[in-house]
C-alpha cells in the first residue's frame, strides 16, 4: 500500500457513523482476497465527495465493469485490443462525479470509466491511495473555516490547502491530479471556489450564513 491507512486513524477523524466499508462478499472471488479489497473491507471510505457503491440488493454483489459500461465504446485503456474484455469483468467499486471507480484485482488499481467521454483512465495506483485522497479532501471540507480574515484572504488559504492535498498525494502517487481533467483535479477545484461545502459545515455556516 502506498498510503498508511488505517481504520482507527480515519475514524479518529469521521467517527464510526461516517464510514462505509464493502463486505467481502460482494467481491468476485478474483478480487475478494486482493489487498485493494481488503482495504475497502476493513477501512472503507468517508461518506460525501466519494461514493461506495452498494452491493446488488439481491445478489449482495458489486456490479462487474460490463453491467455498466460499454466495454467495446471504451477509449484509452492502454491501448490494448482486449482491454474491453479485460476490464468488463472488474467489480465497480464507486462512483466519483460522472465516473464509475472499478478495481483492478491483478495491478491493484482503481480506475475511473467516464460515460460521458466513454474513457477509461488510471485514476490510483493502489486502493490506499484512494483512500487517502477521499479522507484528505473530506476533512478540508469537514474542517475548514473561512475565520476573521477577509473573504478572499479566506480563498486564498483555501486554495492552498487544495494545493498541498495535490501536492504531497503526487509526490507518491501521481495518477489522481496527474492532469486538470481527472475527476480528482475537477473536485479539488470545485471545493477552492467553495461550491463543495454543505450547510453544517464551519466553512459552509461562512459562506451560506
Amino acid at each position: 500500500m502506498l498510503f498508511d491507512v488505517t481504520r482507527s486513524a480515519v475514524t479518529g477523524i469521521f467517527g464510526e457513523d461516517r464510514l462505509v466499508t464493502l463486505p467481502v462478499s460482494a467481491f468476485p472471488a478474483s478480487a475478494a482476497d486482493t489487498r485493494g479489497a481488503r482495504l475497502l473491507q476493513s477501512v472503507g471510505a468517508p461518506t460525501g465527495t466519494l461514493h461506495l457503491r452498494e452491493p446488488d440488493e439481491a445478489s449482495g454483489a458489486l456490479p462487474l465493469v460490463r453491467d455498466v459500461v460499454d466495454v467495446e465504446g471504451i477509449e484509452g485503456y492502454e491501448g490494448r485490443e482486449d482491454a474491453g474484455e479485460a476490464a468488463g469483468v472488474w467489480p465497480v467499486i464507486g462512483w466519483l462525479l460522472n465516473a464509475h471507480l472499478a478495481l483492478d484485482p491483478a495491478s491493484g488499481k482503481v480506475y475511473a470509466f467516464d460515460l460521458d467521454e466513454e474513457t477509461a483512465r488510471e485514476l490510483h495506483a493502489d486502493v490506499s491511495s484512494l483512500v487517502h485522497v477521499t479522507v484528505s479532501f473530506q476533512r478540508l471540507l469537514d474542517e475548514f473555516t473561512f475565520g476573521d480574515d477577509s473573504e478572499e484572504a479566506g480563498f486564498e488559504r483555501l486554495e492552498r490547502e487544495v494545493a498541498r492535498i495535490r501536492e504531497e498525494t503526487s509526490r507518491v502517487d501521481p495518477l489522481p491530479f496527474r492532469d486538470d481533467e481527472t475527476a480528482w483535479w475537477v473536485i479539488g477545484d470545485e471545493i477552492a471556489a467553495g461550491q463543495r461545502f454543505t450547510g453544517d459545515s464551519p466553512g459552509g455556516r461562512s459562506l451560506y450564513g
